[in-house]
């Protein structure tokens, strides 16, 4: 990274409070941010991170302290100031009409003037001018649903400078982009920086901040911990920063030892009430003493066949057999069948698939098997024997707070998952299906899932990783499965992959 000249602030921060009731969510946060850089700002879950920007952008109220912007303090009672002042900010999921053009969307509440086809011939050229000058070339006649996600992020970007921002705040924008769509994402920002855009990156990805900022600021526990030109630290340090311990970025793993298939899945597809081909003729083993990873962006089937495997939905063609038995569209299973058969399934979405929230944690434990010994006696719950198994739980896969009576909703993400992951592991599966195993999660939360995944493999399971992450893919996985439209267009061995390649496949662009 180049040599930075002194700059003026774009925002100061200084001495931020926020609390959710007995929650202190920031604490005493000041920082400033130059004009016309790229900074970031890393944490783990409950770091206080995005609460800090969302006081920026208006959609929180800070207890105390001030914003200063462009060298003037300012009030932000609303996203509305926020935009006045020049802020803008692309969230993670899109905030975007599919139905509507590109040129409508970026209208939406800003028609300016009586007759809309006044506003949108005004917005059509500034549309164009904007695009020109910052390289984000678009067709504002095209609907939303036909663009790539990559393309909708570029639309997101040119609302808010649409709106006349000059400081832009990207929540996790990479999150659902494939390598070479980051890849563009990053050469965009750098154009936005040299033309004096100043930019606030949040991410967990510590690789994106080491390629893309100019400063980086670490927050741990509400607190403002430390602010570091990123050119003189590194991802080792910032992993520590922000756990406040040293943290094992790489995966020390044995090769596997491969036994018997276990899971056979032969021709499956899937077509839903509308007669869209949800999954397209897929077939795919998995193996006793192995972990096949399949990678993919998100909505290209990854979902559906881990619910079909699961046994929450029947294929409409094709078969699956687990364990000895065979399942079809005739025959199918359902999620209990599959738990007798030894398959356990750490679900995509565990709020809402993975446990009840307002459960405690001790039922959610032994969600699934709450039926059978030694949860059970005379059709009765046990509750000290939940109770103990839960708290034998927490402290083998160090689940925080070590209260089995807490609700599951007052658990962080991180410690949720590892619940989740508790449940299914203890059983001694043979077949894990595990999506998404750190969505959500912070980095000292990775590092421990990883190890327990490689654990059950070790121990002789088949292991299954739908993600979105290629780090954790080509970390994690003996075998990796690329999806595309549905379909697997693609092996790779991982001593043979990396993130361009897999990108590509990704994208349907390459098949190995």
């Amino acid at each position: 990274m180049q040599a930075l000249t002194p700059a003026a602030a774009a925002i100061e921060l200084r001495g931020i409070e926020k609390s959710f009731g007995s929650v202190h969510a920031v604490r005493g946060v000041s920082l400033r941010i130059e004009t016309g850089t790229i900074t970031g700002i890393v944490g783990e879950n409950g770091a206080g991170k995005s609460t800090l920007m969302s006081i920026l952008y208006g959609l929180y109220r800070a207890d105390a302290g001030e914003i200063w912007v462009d060298g003037q303090p300012v009030e932000m009672a609303s996203p509305r100031d926020a935009i006045a002042h020049g802020i803008g900010m692309v969230h993670q999921h899109f905030m975007l009409i599919d139905s509507f053009t590109v040129l409508e969307n970026m209208v939406l509440g800003a028609e300016g003037g009586l007759l809309l086809a006044g506003g949108l011939a005004a917005a059509r050229a500034e549309l164009a001018r904007l695009a020109r000058d910052y390289g984000l070339s678009i067709d504002p006649d095209v609907r939303v649903a036909n663009l790539s996600v990559g393309e909708q992020q570029r639309v997101e970007i040119l609302k808010v400078l649409f709106r006349g921002a000059r400081i832009l705040i990207l929540d996790e924008p990479s999150a659902v982009l494939t390598p070479q769509e980051t890849d563009r994402l990053f050469r965009i920002l750098q154009t936005l920086r040299e033309r004096g855009v100043t930019v606030v990156l949040i991410t967990h990805k510590l690789r994106e901040i080491m390629a893309a900022t100019d400063r980086v600021y670490v927050m741990r526990q509400g607190r403002m911990v430390v602010e570091r030109r990123t050119r003189d630290t590194s991802s080792e340090e910032l992993a520590e920063l922000m756990v406040g311990r040293k943290v094992r970025l790489d995966l020390d793993k044995a090769a596997p030892r491969q036994g018997e298939i276990l899971l056979r899945a032969e021709h499956l597809s899937l077509v839903d009430d509308r007669g869209v081909r949800l999954l397209d003729d897929v077939g795919i083993e998995l193996r006793a003493g192995e972990i096949v990873g399949i990678a993919g962006v998100t909505g290209n089937g990854q979902s559906e066949l881990l619910q079909v495997l699961a046994g929450i939905r029947a294929p409409s063609e094709g078969r699956l057999t687990v364990c000895g038995r065979t399942l079809d569209a005739r025959h199918p299973g359902n999620p209990a069948d599959m738990r007798v058969l030894g398959l356990a399934h750490v679900p995509e979405d565990r709020l809402r698939q993975g446990m009840v929230a307002a459960f405690e944690a001790s039922e959610t434990s032994i969600l699934g098997y709450q039926d059978g010994p030694p949860f059970t006696r005379h059709y009765l719950l046990d509750g000290p024997a939940v109770g103990a198994h839960c708290a034998q739980l927490m402290e083998r896969f160090d689940v925080r707070p070590r209260s089995p009576g807490l609700r599951s909703s007052h658990f962080s993400g991180g410690n949720q998952q590892k619940l989740v992951l508790a449940r299914e592991i203890a059983r001694q599966p043979k077949v894990l299906l595990v999506g998404q195993p750190t969505r959500g999660v912070d980095i000292g939360a990775i590092e421990f899932i990883h190890r327990e995944l490689v654990k059950a493999r070790d121990a002789g399971c088949a292991v299954l990783v739908v993600s979105v992450e290629l780090d954790e893919i080509l970390s994690l996985a003996d075998r990796i499965l690329v999806m595309f439209a549905g379909r697997i267009v693609g092996e790779v061995e991982p001593g043979r992959a990396d993130e361009r390649r897999l990108g590509l496949m990704m994208a349907g662009a390459d098949a190995a």
